[in-house]
């Protein structure tokens, strides 16, 4: 049987682009400031003639997934309090999926 997709209504296809429009801005934004705040902490970093290393992109890109992931879930993104477990366990849930569906094994959970 084949599946296929419902025609969307003219309003609905409208509806879509600019929702696709919006979130294709906000991630370009969001990796750009990722990028910026990596990019100006090694400049600042190397201005002090400091001797350490300066955090990768990855460390920036972490401390905005965590944030928004703090965000979604309700809680204080300064004390971590005050979250839905519920809303947590679902967005984990939902990453564990995505890593099985597609990298097609189950990361390994460090004891």
């Amino acid at each position: 049987m084949t599946e296929s997709c419902r025609i969307l209504t003219p309003t609905e296809q409208k509806i879509s682009d600019i929702m696709e429009q919006s979130e294709q801005a906000m991630m370009a934004a969001i990796y750009k400031a990722v990028e910026d705040a990596t990019r100006q902490t090694a400049e600042e970093l190397h201005s002090i003639g400091a001797q350490a290393e300066p955090p990768p992109y990855g460390y920036f890109a972490a401390t905005a997934h965590q944030q928004l992931f703090l965000s979604l879930c309700g809680a204080n993104p300064e004390t971590f309090e005050g979250g839905d477990p519920e809303v947590a366990a679902q967005i984990i849930n939902n990453n564990q999926n995505i890593s099985d569906h597609y990298w097609s094994k189950k990361a390994e959970v460090p004891a």
